[in-house]
């Protein structure tokens, strides 16, 4: 019922792969940044990382088997417990994550999210400029 999955096997990077990167909820992706700072961890580990009032063990549990449905954990069997670990880096979260905002919002267009950058005032235009050379400067490294 529960999979194991190894990190070298399972990589979210793939070009086709990051289409598919779900959304977390806030929940989720507070205990994912756990993951992420902690690395491996116990479900009681995770727990103990709450202040008062803590949430309860099952519901913690429950978040993270379901993240594990969802292809962003992998866990390691030691008896009837298991050890969680991310099957997917911050950065590679944070790629999926602008990449279905910038399709759900901008038409896949990162010039049209760019130009509302700047009409909100976000970015200026000379920010824009040194982008662009720095851009451009690494390219030629």
């Amino acid at each position: 019922m529960y999979k194991t999955y190894k990190l070298s096997t399972y990589s979210m990077m793939d070009e086709n792969k990051i289409n598919v990167i779900q959304r977390l909820t806030a929940k989720e992706e507070e205990i994912m940044n756990h993951f992420w700072s902690r690395g491996e961890l116990f479900v009681r580990e995770l727990l103990n990382l709450y202040d008062d009032p803590k949430p309860h063990f099952n519901t913690l549990s429950t978040i993270v088997r379901g993240l594990e449905d969802k292809g962003f954990v992998g866990h390691h069997s030691f008896g009837n417990t298991y050890r969680y670990f991310s099957l997917i880096s911050k950065e590679e979260y944070k790629k999926g994550a602008l990449k279905r905002v910038v399709n759900k919002y901008f038409k896949s267009s990162y010039l049209g999210v760019v130009s509302s950058l700047i009409e909100q005032e976000e970015i200026s235009v000379e920010e824009l400029r040194k982008l662009i050379d720095s851009v451009e400067k690494n390219k030629n490294h």
